[in-house]
């Protein structure tokens, strides 16, 4: 894939994201973060899409993917923080809800 096409690749992910389609984003997605696995814009998105479409345990891996990319990213643990949660693992989910807060994130996803 060329630049220009990830680019339309990400784009029309986001357009169904937007839409609330987080499931055919997220479709989208999957192989354009493959490419571009350093690619925290994707990461995040493909995450998001999944926990919207409550594909927990595709979104706790994709979230965590995200924090090994961006280890000081508040809303990224917060993220997976309420991934946790959803998954009814609340004790795994407190560390990182104290580590968003303790780096100055908000509590709202």
């Amino acid at each position: 894939m060329t630049m220009q096409r990830h680019y339309e690749t990400y784009e029309r992910a986001r357009l169904y994201f937007d839409l609330r389609d987080p499931a055919e984003a997220a479709r989208i997605l999957e192989p354009l973060a493959d490419a571009q696995p350093g690619n925290h814009a994707v990461i995040e998105l493909l995450a998001r899409s999944y926990f919207h479409s409550a594909q927990l345990t595709r979104a706790e891996s994709a979230f965590r993917r995200l924090l090994e990319l961006e280890p000081c990213n508040a809303w990224a643990h917060e993220a997976l923080a309420r991934t946790l949660e959803r998954q009814s693992r609340p004790a795994e989910a407190e560390p990182y809800r104290k580590l968003a807060l303790a780096m100055g994130g908000k509590t709202a996803y």
